[in-house]
């Protein structure tokens, strides 16, 4: 099974649409873990740095929590 590696990061349009909506970190964190995915605060802030690819599912459950369409994830990339 190949794996998608991300060579543009995604954190900097995580983190907008976070702040859109008034939440922390931790309060992602802690709806993400409501919908099943198993993560924390810090392993979440490493997707908004770029460090770690983010899984699919949580992209599944973070248009829910942001309220967003799966396109904002990727917005003003180039």
């Amino acid at each position: 099974m190949k794996k998608i590696r991300q060579d543009i990061s995604i954190g900097k349009n995580l983190r907008n649409l976070r702040n859109l909506q008034d939440l922390t970190q931790e309060e992602v964190a802690a709806k993400l873990q409501l919908l099943g995915c198993d993560i924390t605060r810090s392993y979440y802030s490493r997707y908004e740095t770029g460090e770690l690819n983010i899984k699919v599912s949580e992209l599944v459950a973070l248009t829910k929590i942001f309220k967003c369409q799966y396109n904002d994830f990727f917005a003003d990339l180039e």
